[in-house]
């Protein structure tokens, strides 16, 4: 069997063997969902290139110190540790990403708008402005949860396995962020309708 035809618990083993070439076809199979995930944080090409570069540093640091035991689980491992230095670079810059509509949703694709005119879109971009701040209040575990879901449209079994969690804990947050949002939304008496 060709070396990239190989299970990653296998090319991981090889590695840490001292394979270095089985270290690259694990970087090469699973670089575009890595960056992808990265850059879906924090849309700089730069900074990106930046995080992966340190996950991929961690991965090897921690492979050759042979402290690896995710039992074949090497893409929802190297994630984890791609979404917890996307956190950290949030953190120590005191700022969480800025939530955006994607081409796959809105938060006003489920508000029905009778005549798109223009002071219906300013009040629509206004009610997601105040959104937006709201959102911002979450918990961080909480607003992690709910712009996984609803931004990056991610399974409740994808935000699991990428923030280390059960799926239980996972469905847990977002029943509390939405119940929190509709708190936040009375108490700033947001009309979500224009």
């Amino acid at each position: 069997m060709a070396t990239t035809q190989l299970p990653d618990a296998l090319l991981v083993k090889n590695y840490m063997a001292g394979d270095e070439n089985a270290l690259v076809v694990l970087i090469n199979r699973h670089q575009s969902k890595i960056y992808g995930f990265i850059y879906s944080k924090i849309d700089d090409r730069d900074l990106a290139d930046d995080i992966f570069q340190d996950t991929f540093l961690k991965v090897i640091k921690t492979l050759k110190s042979n402290s690896y035991n995710e039992e074949g689980k090497f893409l929802p491992w190297v994630m984890r540790i791609s979404h917890n230095l996307v956190m950290d670079y949030y953190r120590k810059n005191q700022k969480m990403p800025m939530l955006r509509d994607t081409d796959e949703f809105s938060i006003f694709s489920v508000l029905h708008e009778t005549t798109p005119n223009i002071e219906g879109r300013m009040i629509t971009d206004l009610i997601e402005k105040d959104l937006q701040k709201i959102i911002k209040e979450l918990p961080d575990d909480q607003r992690e949860v709910l712009t996984m879901r609803i931004y990056q449209d991610y399974s409740y079994n994808e935000i699991a396995e990428l923030t280390g969690v059960s799926i239980n804990t996972a469905l847990g947050r977002m029943r509390y962020a939405i119940a929190n949002l509709r708190k936040l939304v009375e108490k700033n008496k947001i009309i979500l309708t224009n």
